[in-house]
């Protein structure tokens, strides 16, 4: 499989313009600066992850938003000057999150109203225009986590309408296509859309789910003082995590898998290295990483065994994050 150049290594740069506390212009212009990304240069990435929410790019009418496409142009120009690319993502569109602190919202939906499908497709049509002279230097990435599973087919049709419209946009720009599940890289095979040269399956990995996250108050039935070690032997995530709802449980209960380790993330990775073959397209893991929970040096030696995985297939990937939202690899 041929390797994601220029998006080899990154980091993502989320609760600056996603995820962030309240709509606030003093964070929107103090949480991510020039000096940050002269920063992550210097840490030894190559691209940053732009998480980025609808509310920043246009009101709740469907109105754009002068000031928010100044902060994507803004950083866009900081990555050029100091040799980063940059994705972008749209984190939550209008009608759609994947957070599961907005419990009230029908996660389904989306996937099958025409209207809400259209605003989607306006939106990225702006977003494509706008930087469409940057197809070098940026990616983009139509929607963050699609949770359920049982929208597949839907997702799948919307993808190709999304992938076709950019192309009239884009035509050399990557498009970073995922999958269900909260994008489980177990899905990647499940995609079903048009495919060129600029095509890149995605997925997001923080397997085993029940160590990664662990005592994240956000996660359905994870005790706030849950604590577990990396590495442990399968049996014993497969045990700890039987108390997550199973479609947050994740791959650790994939049969025929290896011990954890650099081979389990291989194992859980082959079907998705096996469908970007087939496919001819790159693949891209946007998120992975370890709450601050965790000690630190099982942190570093789960990050350490990913990226031997990573790194075998020559999958691009972005950390998540580099500020805050209990992953901040920086203060």
């Amino acid at each position: 499989m041929k390797a994601f150049e220029g998006f080899r290594n990154g980091i993502n740069l989320g609760g600056w313009i996603s995820q962030f506390d309240k709509y606030d212009r003093a964070h929107f212009d103090t949480f991510i600066t020039e000096a940050d990304i002269a920063n992550i240069k210097a840490m030894g990435f190559d691209h940053v992850r732009v998480p980025v929410d609808y509310v920043v790019l246009e009101d709740e009418d469907g109105n754009l938003k002068a000031d928010g496409f100044e902060y994507l142009g803004k950083c866009r120009a900081w990555c050029e000057t100091h040799g980063l690319n940059m994705l972008i993502d749209l984190h939550e569109c209008y009608g759609y999150s994947f957070d599961p602190l907005k419990k009230d919202m029908d996660r389904k939906k989306f996937f099958y109203d025409a209207a809400l499908q259209e605003r989607f497709l306006s939106l990225w049509r702006e977003i494509a225009t706008r930087f469409k002279d940057y197809q070098n230097q940026v990616a983009f990435e139509p929607l963050n986590e699609v949770v359920s599973g049982e929208v597949v087919d839907a997702w799948n049709e919307l993808l190709g309408r999304y992938i076709r419209m950019m192309r009239g946009i884009v035509p050399d720009a990557w498009l970073i296509i995922g999958g269900v599940l909260y994008n489980n890289v177990l899905t990647v095979p499940l995609l079903d859309v048009p495919v060129d040269e600029h095509i890149v399956y995605n997925f997001h990995c923080y397997e085993p789910m029940v160590f990664t996250h662990q005592g994240a108050y956000w996660v359905d039935k994870m005790p706030l003082d849950f604590r577990i070690g990396y590495p442990k032997t399968l049996a014993e995530y497969r045990d700890a995590g039987s108390m997550l709802n199973p479609e947050l449980a994740g791959a650790v209960y994939k049969e025929g898998i290896a011990e954890i380790g650099a081979g389990f993330f291989e194992d859980i990775f082959a079907p998705a290295v096996e469908k970007a073959e087939r496919d001819g397209v790159r693949l891209y893991c946007g998120e992975y990483g370890v709450i601050d929970r965790a000690a630190e040096d099982d942190r570093q030696r789960w990050i350490a065994d990913i990226g031997k995985a990573f790194d075998k297939y020559g999958i691009g990937r972005a950390i998540w994050n580099y500020r805050q939202k209990d992953f901040g690899l920086v203060p």
